[in-house]
């Protein structure tokens, strides 16, 4: 059941699900009431529960259902034990059996000193449900009606009224951003515990963020402000050694990021090496034993086995072949401005420093780029590929300008004396 204004929850659901609305706010048994259309000729259990319990785990859900089954027709409902109660319904007892529940609104001093509460989950056959919530009426302080009181009413009827207790912090509600934040920390810690007891060892678990559909390989190591979102998968005896920012990525095993490597999108293969401050965006592809090192981009790039791209370097719509190596500076010029092109670089090619490829271009195997190459054609195999520039000398020439600055720093100081 949803609201009139749903269309956030709808789109977040997806197909697949259905929605009942509750066109006018009467509380929460009013809100059960809308769902009965949807439900047609259904006769078997209904599960009862806000929407706001992210932490509810699918074996409590289990537990709830095999009580009510236990009830022999009757139904089932959860509970949790809290130091503060204000503002949750009361659970009243008889002994051990449920007796019934009482809003905080509708509390005896003596109620309201119970610190067992309802957490308004419930599990009962469809029929018996709405049969419960015919009998209901506000007669409450908010002139609601209140879905508690299907519990009165099955009372009434001699019906067993089973129930489950849980840790509070499994059924921990959210009204507020604060709420939201305490229990998404509380999520992460969780995480973070079935981790390590798998046997990845965290540097710092509370600086640690690992998303619910992370998998990580056995013995790898994550440092401090590591954050591993989305459906991202890490390799056995990888190494992160910390602030790493990395979505959707896939590592494999013996896998090294040092510090401050953000992987979007990205394939890395065994045994690579990347960082510090390096930056894979989507459709980066590295093969086993790769090199990436500081400061180095990669987007829409493949590197084949063994290369290597060290330092300061931008390699964007490329395929760089197996252990070829990237001098520091390189960039391939990918975009002008109107259409990408592709820069395809083949095997043991050596890129001297500050080379630029300006795509479309191919580099053919074995072949020498010098330091400081504008390449605009094709290269061949085993070719060495330079821009022929002259380099002149002038002797003396710095003693010269030294002189000349000095002098005029001279007549400078002269002229303003002259002028006091």
């Amino acid at each position: 059941m949803v609201g009139p204004d749903s269309e956030g929850l709808r789109e977040v659901c997806g197909d697949g699900v259905e929605f009942a609305v509750q066109r006018e706010r009467k509380g929460t048994g009013h809100a059960v009431k809308a769902a009965r259309g949807r439900l047609g000729s259904y006769r078997g259990p209904v599960l009862v529960m806000a929407g706001d319990l992210p932490l509810l785990r699918p074996q409590t859900i289990r537990r709830l259902v095999r009580s009510h089954r236990q009830t022999g027709g009757g139904m089932a409902l959860l509970t949790a034990t809290v130091e503060d109660a204000h503002g949750w319904g009361r659970i009243v007892r008889q002994g051990r059996r449920v007796a019934g529940i009482v809003e905080e609104r509708d509390a005896t001093p003596t109620q309201r000193a119970i610190r067992e509460v309802n957490v308004g989950v419930y599990c009962l056959a469809a029929p018996l449900l709405f049969d419960l919530l015919r009998k209901i009426k506000p007669d409450n302080a908010q002139n609601e009606l209140y879905l508690t009181d299907i519990v009165e009413q099955a009372l009434r009827r001699d019906l067993q009224v089973g129930s489950v207790r849980v840790d509070v912090a499994e059924v921990g509600q959210i009204n507020s951003r604060k709420q939201l934040a305490e229990l998404e920390a509380v999520y992460r810690a969780q995480i973070n515990d079935r981790w390590m007891a798998a046997g990845v060892t965290l540097i710092d678990p509370a600086t640690t963020y690992i998303g619910p559909d992370v998998r990580i390989g056995r013995d790898s190591v994550i440092g401090p402000n590591v954050q591993l979102r989305g459906a991202t998968r890490i390799g056995r005896d990888c190494q992160l050694d910390g602030s790493s920012f990395i979505t959707d990525s896939l590592i494999g095993d013996g896998v090294h990021l040092r510090f401050g490597c953000v992987l979007t999108e990205a394939k890395v293969g065994r045994d690579c090496q990347i960082g510090p401050f390096a930056h894979l965006r989507p459709g980066s592809q590295l093969g086993a034993g790769v090199h990436i090192g500081d400061f180095v981009e990669t987007k829409n790039t493949r590197l084949a086995d063994g290369a290597k791209a060290n330092h300061l370097a931008y390699l964007g719509d490329a395929d760089i072949g197996s252990e070829t190596n990237v001098g520091a500076g390189t960039i391939t010029c990918n975009y002008d401005g109107f259409n990408k092109y592709r820069t395809v670089v083949g095997k043991r090619v050596m890129i001297g420093s500050d080379t630029q490829l300006v795509a479309p271009v191919r580099v053919a195997d074995d072949s020498y780029i010098a330091t400081g190459t504008t390449v605009m054609r094709d290269v061949g195999s085993g070719a060495l590929v330079f821009n022929r520039r002259d380099q002149s000398e002038r002797p003396g020439w710095v003693a010269a300008k030294r002189r000349s600055k000095a002098a005029e720093a001279s007549k400078k100081t002269g002229s303003r004396r002259r002028r006091g």
